[in-house]
Parts: C-alpha cells; structure tokens; sequence
C-alpha cells in the first residue's frame, strides 16, 4: 500500500497529542516535588505516545465511519494509504512501549493511569459511546482530562486536589467544545450514524446543554485560584475567558441556518483557545513563582 511516515505520523492525531502533552507538562510545573530532568523529559515523551497510540487505535476502530465525514476522509486508512492491519498493530505497540516506559522512568501509578487513559478512550468511548450515545463527549471527555493528574503523579507519586481540578477544567470543556463542532457539521454526523446531540435532541437543545456547562466551565475555570493553587494572574485571566466563552454560547440563541453554523464555528475554535490560554497562565505563573519568586 505505499504507507509513509508522515501516514504513521498521522495515525497519531498529532494536534491532539500537542495538548495532550501541553496539559501534562502543566501538572507537571505545578506539582509541589521536584523532578529530575531525565525523568521529566521520558515522562513527557511517554504520555505523548500513549496519546499518539490512543489516536492510531481510535483511527483503526472509526476507519469506517472517517471514511464518511467530510472532515476524516482523508486520514490514512479510509484514504487508502494504510491498512487497518498495520494501524492496530503500530497503535498497540506504542501503547505497551508508553506505559511500560513511563513506569520504569517514574512510577507505576503514573503508567496506571496512563494505560487507563488508552482504554477509556478507545475502549469506552471509542467503541461503546460515540456510536450508542449523544452522551459520547460528555463521559468519554474524561480520557482527555487525565494529561495532567499524569503528569502531576509522574512528579509526586499521588493525587491531590490540584490536578483534579485541571481535570475537571477539561472535563467540563470537552462535551461543549465537541457540541460547538457538531452543530456546525451536524451533516456529516448524520451521515455517518453518529448520535451526537443536535441530531438526537436537536439544536435548541443542544445550545441549552451548551451554555449550561460552558458556565460550569467558567467556574471550574477559576477554581484554581479560588481554592487558592493559582495566583491573581490566572483568576484575572480565567474571569476574561469565563466571560467570553459563555457570551459566545448566548449568541448562539435567535439564529439557525448558516448563522448559527458561523456562530458556532467561532465558538469551537475559540473554545481552543480557552484551554491553551488558561494552561497558559497557568504555566507561565508557576515558572514566575519557582524561577523568579513573582507572585510569593
């Protein structure tokens, strides 16, 4: 079949391992111990391949449905350029190799969480939710907000109330971000026989949804510093985004059609954003205070 690296490269859904590893890397800044640099660079590179292993599996499993949707018909197996054999295989290698490694390097209830992390994603979201539920990204969101409690744990060893935080910041930020791309390509759902919420509830419904966890995202966004982990800085920051994310869910109220489609695009993409900039913040404060003393 011709396969190339860069067609292996993107069975690893390499914008979702950047914040994968973006998350990461932030829990583990913010965690209280020390690390040593080797075993932070290994750790950090481990999750990013537990996550690239998440996405080759996710690949194998949905080729069919890629092949459909406007938006994956031209990832490397429904393209044609790889078969589905040598996805499953290069998916389930890099799993054993990310866990096995991560624990040797840090501690085993890092490589736990992280072998977690690959079967929620694939097993309960991939293969049972997404194609039996429109609560597909409510409950599968959790495989995407374990990145940084393992970065925390590869650092401490334990869990703590900080990193479940950051967790609960991109639970409660998956579903409405996925709602937002839904209602824009709500088509390409329907063709593919996925039950995403605008085509089981409908649109209204699913901008009510919407709006109410993106205003529980504003509040789970500040917590940080409300429970006092992060600094003025960041609560500034998450107050500014808390209040932008929830405005652009109320513009989604009073238009259908191809406005609400533009609306709803620019809601997605900012909700991109909000978590890049709140981690941001968060990572830029936890330097200032170990490196500088700023915010003591």
């Amino acid at each position: 079949m011709g396969a190339r690296v860069e067609d292996y490269f993107a069975l690893l859904k390499p914008r979702l391992m950047s914040l994968v590893v973006f998350t990461a890397v932030v829990g583990m800044v913010l965690a209280p111990a020390g690390v040593h640099p080797v075993v932070g660079v290994i750790s950090i590179f481990c999750i990013a391949v537990g996550a690239g292993a998440s996405g080759a599996l996710n690949m194998w499993y949905d080729a069919d449905i890629d092949a459909i949707m406007s938006r994956t018909k031209n990832r490397p197996i429904p393209a044609g350029r790889l078969d589905k054999t040598s996805a499953l295989g290069f998916g389930l290698v890099l799993s054993v190799f990310s866990v096995s490694m991560l624990g040797l390097a840090a501690n085993w209830l890092a490589a736990g969480l992280l072998a977690l992390t690959i079967f929620y994603y694939l097993v309960v979201y991939t293969m049972w939710l997404k194609r039996t539920t429109a609560q597909n990204t409510v409950i599968g969101g959790a495989a995407g907000a374990f990145p940084p409690i393992i970065g925390w744990v590869a650092v401490t060893g334990s869990v703590s109330l900080e990193p479940v935080l950051l967790f609960l910041i991109i639970f409660l930020w998956s579903a409405p971000h996925f709602w937002a791309l839904s209602l824009y390509k709500k088509s390409d759902y329907e063709a593919a026989g996925i039950p995403m919420l605008p085509n089981v509830a409908g649109e209204r419904a699913t901008k009510v949804h919407l709006l109410i966890y993106n205003v529980l995202l504003a509040f789970a966004g500040f917590a940080p510093a409300g429970f006092g982990f992060a600094g003025p800085a960041y609560g500034v920051t998450a107050i500014l985004l808390g209040i932008v994310i929830v405005a652009l869910s109320l513009r989604l109220f009073g238009v259908e059609g191809a406005e609400m489609r533009r609306r709803a695009r620019t809601l997605f993409l900012f909700s991109l954003s909000y978590l890049f900039i709140a981690f941001a913040a968060l990572l830029v404060e936890a330097l200032a205070l170990k490196f500088f003393g700023i915010g003591q």
